[in-house]
C-alpha cells in the first residue's frame, strides 16, 4: 500500500532525475498534484492513505470542483497531471488500472500568439541607442530574442562560451536540458560583439564582483534573470512600437512567422525553435495565414468590394 503524498515524492524525483523536467515543469506538476491531495483527504481520506483507492468518479469530482474557478486550460493541464501521475504509477505497479484515462479533457481556444510585423520588430531592437552599457547589452537581447527565437530562459542560462562567433551560431539548453545549435545572423553578432566588449563594465558597484560566465549580466553583475528581460522588452516594446504589452516570448512568434513568411521549411523552424513535436510549429502556418487573410481583406479590390456591398 502506497499512500498519495509517497507516491507524489516518488513522481517528483522521476521528473527531476530521470525525466529531467525544467523546475517550473514540475512546480506546475506539483502544485496539482498537491491540490488533488488536498481534495482527496477531505473527499475520500482513505484515498490518500492508499493510492489505489483514488477512482475515476474522485478525479472528475476534483475536476469538476476545479472548474467552477479555473479556466478551461487549467482544467485541461491538470486532466493531463494526472494521466502522467497515473499512468506512471501503473508503470510502477502501484496500481494495476489508470482511472485518469477515462477523464474528458475540456476543449480549449488556443489564441493567436502576439505578433509584430518586420517594421514593428525592427522599431523594438533599435530602440536601445547604444550610449552606454546597459543599452549595448538589451540591443544585443532583442536581437537574439528576435534573430534567434530563444525562450527568455534559454537566454538568460547562455554562457559566454555558448556563443560560436566565428561559425555565426549559439549553442542553447532547452526544455528537458536537451541542447541544439541556433544560427544568429549578422546583425545579431554585431550587437553580440558590442556588448561582449562592454560586458567587464557591469560589476557590483560596492564589490565590483560579477559572474564569470553568463552572457547576459544584470546590473550587480549577476547572470541577468527572467524577470528583468522582461521589464526591458515591456519598456523596449512601449517606446520603440507603442506596445506596453510586449513580452520576450512575442519575438519568438514573431521569428517563426517571419521566417515561414520568407519560406524557410516548417522542420527548420522546428530544430531551430527546439520544439519536439512539429505540431507545435505548424501552429505557425495558421498565425500566417491570418496575417494574410487580414492583408488581403485591407488590398484587394475584391475583398474591398464586398465591404463596400455589404
Amino acid at each position: 500500500m502506497v499512500t498519495l503524498d509517497d507516491a507524489i515524492g516518488r513522481f517528483s524525483g522521476y521528473l527531476e532525475a530521470e525525466r529531467r523536467s525544467p523546475p517550473n515543469t514540475r512546480l506546475g506538476y506539483e502544485g496539482d498534484l498537491a491540490s488533488l491531495a488536498t481534495f482527496v483527504r477531505d473527499r475520500k481520506p482513505e484515498g490518500a492513505r492508499d493510492v489505489s483507492l483514488i477512482d475515476v468518479h474522485l478525479l472528475r469530482a476534483w475536476l469538476g470542483a476545479i472548474a467552477r474557478t479555473h479556466a478551461p486550460s487549467s482544467v485541461a493541464r491538470k486532466v493531463a497531471t494526472a494521466r502522467t501521475f497515473m499512468r506512471w504509477l501503473r508503470r510502477h505497479g502501484v496500481i494495476e488500472t489508470c482511472p485518469a484515462e477515462e477523464l474528458a479533457t475540456p476543449k480549449v481556444r488556443r489564441p493567436l500568439p502576439t505578433l509584430l510585423s518586420v517594421d514593428a520588430a525592427k522599431e523594438v531592437v533599435e530602440a536601445p541607442r547604444l550610449e552606454g552599457v546597459h543599452e549595448t547589452r538589451d540591443r544585443a537581447i532583442l536581437e537574439l530574442l528576435y534573430g534567434s527565437g530563444l525562450r527568455v530562459g534559454e537566454l538568460c542560462s547562455l554562457d559566454l562560451g555558448s556563443v560560436d562567433v566565428e561559425g555565426g551560431a549559439v549553442r542553447v539548453s532547452g526544455k528537458g536540458s536537451k541542447e541544439r545549435i541556433v544560427p544568429i545572423g549578422r546583425r545579431c553578432l554585431e550587437a553580440l560583439r558590442a556588448w561582449t566588449s562592454l560586458r567587464p563594465k557591469m560589476v557590483h558597484a560596492r564589490t565590483g564582483a560579477q559572474d564569470p560566465d553568463a552572457l547576459f549580466l544584470g546590473t550587480k553583475g549577476g547572470r541577468i534573470g527572467q524577470r528583468a528581460v522582461r521589464k526591458l522588452v515591456h519598456a523596449y516594446g512601449a517606446c520603440g512600437a507603442g506596445r506596453a504589452d510586449l513580452h520576450p516570448h512575442a519575438f519568438r512568434h514573431t521569428c517563426a512567422t517571419h521566417m515561414l513568411d520568407g519560406g524557410a521549411d516548417l522542420r527548420a523552424i522546428q530544430e531551430m525553435l527546439g520544439h519536439a513535436s512539429l505540431s507545435t510549429t505548424q501552429r505557425y502556418t495558421h498565425v500566417s495565414m491570418e496575417h494574410l487573410l487580414r492583408i488581403y481583406d485591407a488590398a484587394h479590390p475584391l475583398a474591398r468590394g464586398r465591404k463596400d456591398h455589404a
